[in-house]
């Protein structure tokens, strides 16, 4: 039977050594949580750093023999391993990097080259246990490169990856100096999720600037493949923190606590020592707090809870220093005999204590410069049974996307963090059970189980839509079986795209018209009265009948508006308007005079944006840009906007070439059909193909087709070898 395998850096369980031995702690994580439901079930399994150095072979042995009976299969570091693919670019490369701290970046080869190492270990030891049929979910930004490694190894496996922190935008992330071997690396996966949309945004954005993959609606076309970029934010296992709240443990617990604190407000900060999370600051808008408004002197007070992290570092180090003389300088303006304005502990609390807090905190400061999603907010709103309190959060953490209720603020705006504090301390006790039972309700909805699901879900969606578009590359025996129908067929019709199919592109369209190679084929192919050659382009029918009128083909112009059968007369489909033009082109016309290199190709019924020559990066935005507005104006004016290979189209939604060769499979009798096309547009002419016939695509392995060829100059060896 198929199974699951989950992948990320640490296992969610820490082996540690002890004086009895072998000690394995259960990690409290979000991820380990939701993810529980998955990898002990059948033969499912998750491999990851156990998160202690082994360098004993038996020692390994045994902590490998330990997990196994847990479905876990540990992947073992060595201590240059630790140092250099963990601590150095996962986190002194990367984590700074995503989080908008680029100034902290560090880039070193020798990292690089670690990371390398290590993506390529996890890649052996999940070859180890995968088969053909597994599905594999790769977590987080220590594995960047994982995807295609395995993709490599497997062709056909089903590959999800997830980021748990957040993705930069282009211009943060193009300076890496090896980003495109880390997009690549992503783009191994088939569904590509982020907490938040604006971070799936930034990630496409960075592929099609940096890589140059078409994306469209959140798929990334690779030209084998449709990849899904999609947003899924991370809940936390709600039931568990509702029912942690409730114990009578926590009960007690909370109870002396505030026995301890009297009648104290409390604020409730939680965080592990980073950076990232703006601590900082938030005590800097404390003590401003403190100083203006004199009269919670006495009533408040700010439990700050920070979990130690990687302090052995300097910029930890300085940081932690930077936090003990803020919490000193604080305390010691204003303090009194029997009040303490911030009680502060270095050190990570367990779960019943941590419930506690939460239940009895009056206010939750959420307030990180940059975060992923942020799960301490999530935590809270479900341990508040009683729908008392306030969330402070920042606008910076991708949780802000979910919970609309709470008191958002920018971590950056000192004074509009002093009044959120202010206005959550004085909140009337109606409005916070209002704002704290809509969010309990997002909280419950969207749990960690339902994140997983979706997640699977879309996993499964994607990898079906590859296989009804995946086409088989012409191999020499589909040629020779195609070459064997042609040859016994009486009655042949043959559907064959233009550009970029029987000619390559050019950066001047004007300069595709045929060579003499292509007219010698064409030429051949129509002398056998046998063969019926209908040419089926978007170019305009005085264009087609200038090039190529001169031989006994057919003709379907435009796309679908125009025909013309054998050196007859040209007629049209169906009566077109072209009133639209009108609204249209001043539109075009707008985007040239702010695109240099870009211009405008008018035909009888439509109209063409070209941006070949178009420097790449201003090219994407403006396309998006132009596509998005024309789809807004096409939705009342019925026409169509077609995005083809670097051109945007406008033109009746009626007109397309299935219509127009569909009229040729009804009206011409055939016993043999080979349809050739390249373009988004012929996808409307494979789709109305029956069944038997010979359908190819140039240059994708997605589509409709049947069967996939590289290039043009393969198709015209293809019909070369018909024609003689």
């Amino acid at each position: 039977m198929p199974k699951t395998i989950i992948i990320s850096n640490r296992l969610p369980i820490k082996v540690q050594r002890t004086e009895d031995g072998l000690a394995y702690e259960t990690s409290e994580g979000g991820l380990a949580t939701g993810l529980g439901s998955i990898y002990k079930q059948d033969d499912n399994i998750w491999i990851g750093w156990p998160g202690t150095f082994f360098s004993d072979e038996a020692e390994q042995q045994q902590v490998a023999k330990d997990l196994a009976e847990q479905s876990m299969r540990p992947v073992f570091l060595t201590e240059s391993e630790i140092r250099d693919f963990y601590e150095g670019f996962s986190n002194e490369t990367l984590w700074p990097t995503f989080h908008y701290f680029s100034q902290y970046s560090v880039y070193d080869d020798t990292f690089w080259e670690a990371y390398q190492q290590v993506n390529r270990k996890f890649c052996k030891a999940v070859m180890e246990h995968a088969e053909p049929g597994d599905t594999i979910w790769v977590h987080d930004y220590q594995l960047l490169l994982l995807p295609a490694l395995l993709r490599s190894e497997m062709l056909e496996s089903t590959i999800g990856f997830f980021q748990h922190i957040p993705f930069p935008s282009y211009e943060i992330f193009r300076l890496l100096p090896w980003r495109e071997q880390i997009l690549q690396g992503m783009l191994g996966a088939d569904l590509i999720g982020f907490h938040t949309y604006d971070d799936a945004r930034h990630f496409l954005s960075s592929v099609s600037r940096i890589v140059g993959f078409n994306t469209s609606q959140g798929l990334i076309d690779n030209g084998h493949r449709s990849i899904m970029v999609d947003a899924f934010p991370m809940g936390i296992d709600e039931e568990k923190y509702a029912t942690l709240a409730a114990s009578e443990e926590t009960k007690a617990k909370k109870q002396e606590y505030q026995e301890a604190l009297q009648d104290q407000q409390i604020i409730l900060s939680i965080d592990r020592l980073d950076y990232s999370k703006g601590i900082p600051q938030r005590l800097q808008a404390y003590e401003l707090f403190l100083k203006e408004n004199p009269e919670f002197h006495g009533k408040v007070t700010l439990f700050m809870l920070v979990v130690p992290s990687r302090d052995q570092v300097e910029r930890y180090r300085q940081l932690k220093e930077t936090i003990d003389e803020l919490v000193g300088r604080i305390n010691s303006s204003y303090r009194t005999i029997t009040w303490n304005p911030i009680q502060y502990f270095y050190r990570s609390f367990p779960i019943e204590e941590l419930s506690a807090l939460y239940s009895m905190a009056h206010v939750a400061l959420v307030t990180p410069m940059r975060d992923g999603m942020n799960l301490v907010c999530k935590e809270y709103i479900a341990s508040k049974l009683d729908q008392k309190g306030v969330l402070v959060l920042s606008e910076m953490a991708g949780a802000s996307r979910e919970l609309a209720d709470a008191v958002l603020i920018n971590p950056n705006d000192m004074g509009q963090l002093v009044q959120a504090l202010r206005q959550a301390l004085t909140m009337p006790e109606e409005e916070q059970t209002t704002r704290m039972k809509n969010m309990q309700d997002t909280v419950r909805r969207y749990n960690i189980h339902h994140w997983v699901e979706i997640f699977m879900n879309r996993l499964d969606y994607i990898k079906l839509k590859q296989m009804s578009m995946a086409t088989e590359y012409l191999s020499s025996e589909e040629r020779e079986q195609l070459a064997s129908s042609f040859r016994q067929a009486q009655q042949r019709l043959l559907f064959l795209d233009y550009d970029g199919t029987l000619t390559s592109f050019t950066k001047d369209p004007t300069q595709a018209f045929p060579d003499e190679e292509l007219l010698a084929t064409l030429e051949c192919l129509t002398q056998d009265p046998k063969n019926r050659v209908v040419i089926v382009s978007g170019r305009d029918r005085n264009t087609l009948q200038k090039w190529l009128g001169h031989l006994p083909v057919d003709f379907i112009a435009e796309h679908g508006v125009w025909y013309r059968e054998r050196s007859g007369e040209w007629d049209m489909f169906q009566n077109l308007s072209d009133a639209w033009k009108k609204e249209v082109r001043p539109v075009l016309e707008l985007h040239v005079s702010r695109t240099p290199g870009s211009f405008i190709e008018e035909k009888d019924f439509s109209l063409v944006w070209h941006y070949r020559r178009v420097d790449p990066t201003l090219a994407e935005l403006r396309a998006r840009e132009l596509s998005n507005y024309l789809l807004f104006i096409a939705a009342n004016i019925n026409l169509q906007v077609m995005e083809g290979d670097k051109i945007v189209e406008v033109k009746n939604v009626e007109v397309n070439k299935g219509i127009g060769t569909t009229r040729w499979l009804e009206q011409h009798p055939h016993d043999f059909i080979l349809c050739i096309g390249d373009d988004r547009t012929d996808e409307d002419m494979f789709r109305v193909m029956p069944e038997e016939a010979f359908t190819i695509k140039v240059g994708s392995e997605r589509s409709l087709a049947r069967f996939n060829l590289d290039n043009s100059k393969q198709v015209r060896k293809l019909l070369k070898s018909l024609c003689s």
